[in-house]
C-alpha cells in the first residue's frame, strides 16, 4: 500500500487589488449608463494590466453580486471575465452572501488556493444599484417562507429597523451617530485630497473621486435630517425606539466594482509576482436575524480566535459602515481602538455597492495597512439575515 508524504501547507497571498471610484447608485449617477457586466470587466482587466499576469492562468473568477436579476443575473461573473477579454477557458462563478458576497468570494478563492485546487484566482464583485435597485431580486415576494416566519413570529424587519434596534440597545445617541458619520466624510475627503486612494483606483468615465463623499458635511448639518425609517407600523411594534437613523448616518446606494488577485506563494514566485499580504485567517458567523447587523461581533471574535490574535494585535480595521450604530456597537463590544477603524473613511461616505463592497473594503484595507506600516489588518462586514464575514490579512 502506498504511503503519502507529509502534508504541504499552502499559503494564500494577495498580489494586488483594485477598485473603481464609487458612483451614486441612481439615475444620473456616473455609471448609470454602464451595463454592470462592463463595469465589472473594468476591474478584471485592470488587475491583469497592473500585475502582468496571463489571464489564461486564472483558475477561477469568483464574484459577488446581490441583485442577481436582470442585467446582473445569469452568472454575471462569467460574462464579466469574457467582457474583460479573458480566454474562454477561464471559468467564473457568482456567489451571494448579501453585502458580504465579494468578501465571501475572497474566502472561497483563498480556500481554493490553500486546498491546492487553485494556483491563481480572482475574487471580485459588482453592484449597479442605479440599474438594479435594491430589493429587485425578490420582486416583492416573501423570500423567507412560512417556517421562518413561524420561528420569528413577531416578524422580520428591514435593515433600517435593525439599525434602530442596535442604536437603542447600545444606547447610542443621535449626536454620536451623526458625529461618527460626519467624521467618515471628512476622513474620506482628506484621503482623496492626500492621494491615499490613488494606487487602488481604476477610473471609469473619468470619475475621479467617490461620488457620494460630501466634504462639507458636519454634525450640525446631519442633525437637521429626519428619521428615515419611522412609521406608524414600526412605532406601534417598537414603542421604545426614539428614531435616530437618518439618511445621513446610513450608507448611500452606489454603483461600483472591485477585484483582488489571490495566488499561492509558489505560483506568485513562479510568475514573477510580488505578494502584498497573506490571507492569514477567515471566518463567517451567524447571529439574530432581527438585529441582523450584529453578526460582526461574533465574527470578529471567531476570526481572532482562529488567528491566535487579540483585538489589540490588529493595526488597521475596515468595518463596513452600513449604518453608524453598527460600527459603534461593534467597537463597544470588541474594545477596538476607534482611531484604527476606517482610517480613510468608510461606507457612510465612500459608499456601499452591496456585492462589491467586500472586495472594495479589502482593496482599501490592503492599502491602508501599507500606508500605516502595520502588520495585521482585519475586515468585517455585516450581512442580511444576521450573517457576517471576517478576514485577517498580514502585510508582507
Amino acid at each position: 500500500m502506498s504511503r503519502r508524504g507529509p502534508a504541504v501547507s499552502t499559503t494564500a497571498v494577495i498580489v494586488d487589488a483594485v477598485r473603481t471610484p464609487l458612483a451614486k447608485g441612481k439615475p444620473g449617477g456616473a455609471y448609470s449608463e454602464i451595463h454592470p457586466v462592463d463595469l465589472h470587466s473594468t476591474v478584471l482587466k485592470a488587475l491583469v494590466d497592473r500585475t502582468g499576469i496571463d489571464p489564461a492562468a486564472v483558475d477561477d473568477v469568483i464574484s459577488g453580486a446581490v441583485g442577481q436579476v436582470g442585467e446582473q443575473s445569469g452568472n454575471t461573473a462569467r460574462w464579466a471575465l469574457l467582457a474583460a477579454g479573458f480566454p474562454e477557458s477561464v471559468p467564473g462563478v457568482t456567489v451571494d452572501r448579501q453585502c458580504g458576497s465579494s468578501q465571501q468570494a475572497l474566502h472561497f478563492a483563498a480556500q481554493g488556493v490553500i486546498a491546492g485546487a487553485y494556483d491563481v484566482a480572482i475574487a471580485s464583485g459588482v453592484e449597479s444599484m442605479s440599474r438594479i435597485p435594491i430589493g429587485s431580486q425578490t420582486l416583492g415576494k416573501d423570500f423567507a417562507g412560512p417556517k421562518v416566519h413561524a420561528r420569528y413570529s413577531e416578524g422580520l424587519v428591514p435593515q433600517g429597523i435593525s439599525a434602530e434596534l442596535i442604536a437603542h440597545r447600545w444606547n447610542l445617541s443621535r449626536a454620536q451617530l451623526d458625529e461618527f458619520s460626519a467624521e467618515s466624510h471628512q476622513k474620506a475627503a482628506t484621503a482623496w485630497k492626500n492621494g491615499f486612494f490613488d494606487e487602488q483606483i481604476v477610473k471609469v468615465n473619468d470619475l475621479g473621486i467617490d461620488e457620494t463623499i460630501r466634504p462639507d458635511t458636519t454634525t450640525e448639518v446631519l442633525t437637521k435630517l429626519r428619521p428615515a425609517f419611522r412609521g406608524e407600523h414600526w412605532e406601534a411594534r417598537f414603542p421604545e425606539l426614539d428614531w435616530r437613523i437618518t439618511a445621513g448616518n446610513s450608507s448611500p446606494v452606489n454603483d461600483g466594482a472591485a477585484a483582488v488577485l489571490v495566488t499561492s506563494e509558489e505560483a506568485a514566485r513562479n510568475r514573477g509576482l510580488t505578494p502584498r499580504a497573506r490571507v492569514h485567517s477567515f471566518a463567517v458567523a451567524g447571529d439574530d436575524p432581527v438585529f441582523m447587523l450584529t453578526g460582526i461581533i461574533p465574527a470578529t471574535q471567531k476570526v481572532l480566535a482562529k488567528a491566535g490574535l487579540t483585538i489589540h494585535d490588529i493595526d488597521v480595521f475596515e468595518v463596513n459602515e452600513a449604518f453608524a450604530p453598527v460600527v459603534l456597537a461593534w467597537q463597544a463590544e470588541t474594545g477596538a481602538d476607534l482611531a484604527k477603524v476606517n482610517v480613510n473613511g468608510g461606507a457612510l461616505a465612500i459608499g456601499h455597492p452591496l456585492g462589491s463592497s467586500g472586495a472594495r473594503l479589502m482593496t482599501t484595507l490592503l492599502n491602508n495597512l501599507e500606508q500605516t506600516g502595520g502588520r495585521y489588518g482585519l475586515q468585517v462586514m455585516c450581512e442580511a439575515g444576521g450573517l457576517a464575514n471576517a478576514t485577517v490579512i498580514e502585510r508582507i
